[in-house]
């Protein structure tokens, strides 16, 4: 049975939060070191905010403002404005692919399997 995306461990409510804290972070640092999984599951979102960003209407910040966290990207903008006016005009002439998984070595610990996601 294929459900179209991984649980990664936790119910709904604890998946959305992680997925809402990653997707903000990476907005707002460019780049994030994370599992694989989650990595490959974050990629998934952060190409529809960046496509909701090149649209710039009202309903389409309403839509990303549902998914990111409302925080400080630096001392005079948000995550949200930072993704609507510093990250989405530089991919208007591409068509998706926004950013990249890049493997590296399993963690220390548990032997996780880590990767580093950042925006191309």
């Amino acid at each position: 049975m294929s459900l179209g995306y991984r649980k990664l461990g936790r119910d709904s409510a604890q998946r959305k939060a992680l997925l809402r804290d990653l997707i903000t972070d990476l907005i707002i640092n460019g780049r994030i070191e994370t599992t694989l999984f989650k990595a490959k599951e974050l990629q998934r979102l952060a190409d529809k905010m960046v496509t909701l960003g090149k649209k710039d209407t009202l309903a389409a910040r309403r839509q990303a403002a549902k998914m990111i966290r409302f925080e400080m990207a630096d001392e005079n903008q948000y995550a949200i404005q930072k993704l609507f006016s510093e990250i989405a005009p530089k991919y208007q002439e591409r068509n998706g692919g926004y950013t990249r998984v890049l493997k590296t070595g399993p963690r220390r610990g548990d032997s996780a399997p880590m990767a580093i996601i950042e925006f191309i």
